[in-house]
């Protein structure tokens, strides 16, 4: 692999500069349209408005904005590799088809003219990788060690680009892509940081039993497009808005895509689901709500994470038995106990002293929720 360096000023990186379609859905170019901003291992624009006006300032001021990274592409073409988002918050601030933001309240061309060239002749430190497919992506993950760590997802992104990843970051990864507005209701995270494609690929991977995201990508990488995966995730947003159409702000982030599934051929009423689901929304025993429609429909209680006794209810439960398990009659130390429900909490009992008995560690392993 061999690296090079190269110095170019801001007036010749925004010469040409393009986000082609909404957000640069389709691409971003610059330096003469030579420089794929925006290759398919790249991450979406993240910077906040703080960072990115940082940026200018720092130009402004002439202070250093650190290398970038670009890697050899075909003839005097190139592709980003690290400086993504200092490219592109120079480029929408000072290139002529942008201008977008001002900073200190001042836009691009409401500088004197004399600042306006000394951003222009602004010099930017580049240094060019030339290598094979597999160097560059190697090096790309290495560089990215520093400053806004990839995420995981991003990572995997780096190793298995292709027509397949293109197309599925169109539907799954873009600012307001069609995951997104679909979604949002029942989807954490963001789409711009590969969270939305990352639990899709989850989920299909999981129906196609695979063990890794990683087997799915490797397998679908050279796909033509990303319909399967798309058209999956659709069916389970669908799903999910049929069998639970009263929205919660608990709906987000449930593993829509499991209980789709191992659910999506059984026979579901929505309304005899809601009235299940109401009243344990209003259970203060249970903490954890968002397990509340994993339960409805698998019935395993550990989802629910209900509450457990305190520390002070179990001291007082012990003293008030005297230290004697209610089951074998046997005298321990409160170490050697654990509390349990008399009533238990799926018949309706609550986590409450009333309703608390301790047993020795044997016999709470023994006892059946009777």
């Amino acid at each position: 692999m061999k690296i090079e360096r190269k110095q170019i000023t801001i007036r010749e990186l925004v010469n040409g500069y393009q986000e082609k379609g909404q957000n640069g859905i389709e691409g971003v170019v610059a330096y003469g349209g030579k420089l794929d901003v925006r290759p398919a291992y790249q991450r979406e624009y993240i910077y906040s408005g703080k960072d990115r006006d940082e940026v200018i300032r720092s130009v402004m001021k002439g202070f250093p904005v650190n290398v970038m990274y670009w890697s050899k592409a075909d003839g005097e073409h190139y592709e980003l590799m690290d400086g993504q988002q200092r490219t592109i918050s120079i480029c929408r601030y000072a290139a002529e088809s942008e201008r977008t933001f001002s900073v200190d309240y001042r836009y691009f061309f409401n500088l004197e003219q004399d600042e306006q060239s000394a951003m222009f002749d602004y010099v930017l430190d580049i240094y060019v990788c030339d290598g094979t497919p597999s160097e560059v992506l190697a090096w790309f993950r290495v560089i990215n060690i520093a400053g806004v760590r990839l995420s995981e997802q991003e990572l995997r992104n780096t190793a298995y680009t292709g027509t397949w990843l293109s197309d599925a970051k169109v539907h799954l990864s873009k600012p307001n892509c069609a995951a997104q507005n679909m979604a949002r209701d029942y989807m954490n995270g963001s789409p711009i940081r590969q969270e939305y494609l990352e639990t899709a690929i989850q989920w299909i991977a999981a129906r196609d039993g695979l063990n890794t995201i990683e087997e799915y990508m490797a397998l679908h990488q050279n796909d033509e497009n990303a319909n399967q995966i798309w058209m999956y995730f659709k069916r389970v947003i669908d799903w999910a808005q049929a069998v639970f159409p009263v929205k919660r702000k608990e709906m987000k982030g449930v593993e829509w895509g499991h209980l789709y599934n191992r659910y999506k051929d059984a026979e579901l009423d929505p309304d005899k689901l809601e009235q299940r689901i109401a009243p344990l929304m209003r259970d203060d025993d249970i903490t954890n709500k968002k397990g509340i429609y994993d339960y409805v429909l698998t019935g395993v209680e550990k989802n629910l994470s209900i509450r457990v006794f305190t520390e002070n209810q179990k001291r007082e439960t012990y003293e008030r038995q005297g230290g004697i398990c209610v089951k074998c009659k046997k005298h321990f130390d409160l170490q050697e106990m654990e509390a349990d429900h008399i009533k238990p909490w799926s018949k309706g009992g609550k986590t409450i002293s009333e309703n608390c008995q301790m047993l020795c560690l044997d016999c709470n392993r023994r006892k059946s929720d009777v």
